[in-house]
């Protein structure tokens, strides 16, 4: 026991930055090893880190730390913002420089206990559209992902004095899906998809609230698209509240996605296949980035 503890603990040289063995670096690149940690100061393993080019501002790598907190990827040259992040904890970012036939010294990246953000105020807050988006993204058959996104939509948060009896509702007109493609378009808004003519809505109604921890929540609720109605659960972040805006109104912010299965909601893609329609595979991630605006105060219940 006390013989892996230090082994867990102990420092990477330059030579043992690949966690467990060494590989050779390829010609042009560099390496960036981490070592995280959480607020003990014990390995974080799973801890989810993320690598962008500064200049692109595209992510280069991405992983997990390994069973002893440990990272590493090789680059190419650059300058590279690395992100480190884990459930219920406060991110930690930082700026490093890659150059070609250097592996940096590991980095030592302790995360800290997330700041518990103040929960919105308990009353109607309603979805503001300009600061409000409704993605997909789906796994074009054999080849690369569909993003689309829906254009119409509205959509509230009744924010209770107990937050776990809040409830969200959202309604999303079928036939604003766009995905940049006209003839896709119009193939999904036809039966073979979403069939807009008979089924012009996609609803979304929660049942209820469950606290996962720092910002995190599960909102359970009911999906009805195409004349069916499912369970599902959306992941939610809650990003706080600011006065902001133009109009320097109170919002709060959140970001919630969820997985879909197309055959959940009898969009039959196998009977598609067989008759060659190939568009999009049979899940769909969903991804809703809201602001709301704050409305009206919550109305106690008056007593019986």
């Amino acid at each position: 026991m006390a013989l892996g503890l230090l082994r867990r603990r102990r420092s990477w040289s330059a030579a043992d930055a690949t966690p467990g063995f060494s590989v050779p670096l390829p010609a042009g690149a560099g390496a960036y090893g981490c070592e995280v940690v959480d607020p003990m100061g014990q390995p974080m393993s799973g801890a989810d880190v993320r690598v962008t080019a500064l200049d692109s501002h595209r992510v280069t790598a991405r992983g997990t730390a390994d069973p002893y907190g440990r990272f590493m990827a090789t680059l190419p040259p650059g300058s590279y913002s690395v992100m480190v992040s884990a459930e219920g904890l406060t991110p930690a970012r930082k700026n490093v420089d890659i150059v070609a036939g250097v592996v940096l010294p590991p980095e030592h990246i302790a995360l800290l206990p997330a700041r518990q953000l103040q929960l919105p105020s308990p009353g109607t807050w309603l979805f503001d559209p300009p600061h409000t988006a409704i993605r997909f993204i789906a796994k074009h058959v054999g080849m690369a992902h569909v993003h689309g996104r829906f254009t119409r939509f509205d959509g509230g948060i009744r924010i209770a004095p107990d937050m776990a009896d809040s409830q969200v509702s959202v309604r999303i007109d079928a036939s604003s899906i766009t995905t940049g493609n006209r003839t896709r378009d119009s193939h999904l808004r036809s039966a073979d998809f979403l069939d807009v003519e008979h089924y012009p809505y996609i609803d979304f109604v929660s049942t209820r609230f469950v606290y996962r921890g720092g910002s995190k929540w599960t909102l359970h609720g009911t999906l009805t698209m195409h004349g069916t109605s499912r369970s599902v659960g959306l992941d939610t972040t809650y990003l706080g509240t600011v006065n902001g805006g133009y109009d320097q109104e109170l919002r709060c912010a959140a970001l919630a996605k969820a997985e879909l299965h197309r055959e959940d909601f009898t969009l039959n893609w196998r009977s598609m296949l067989a008759r060659g329609i190939a568009v999009v595979g049979p899940t769909v991630q969903l991804e809703l980035d809201v602001q709301a605006m704050y409305r009206t105060p919550e109305t106690p219940t008056p007593p019986e």
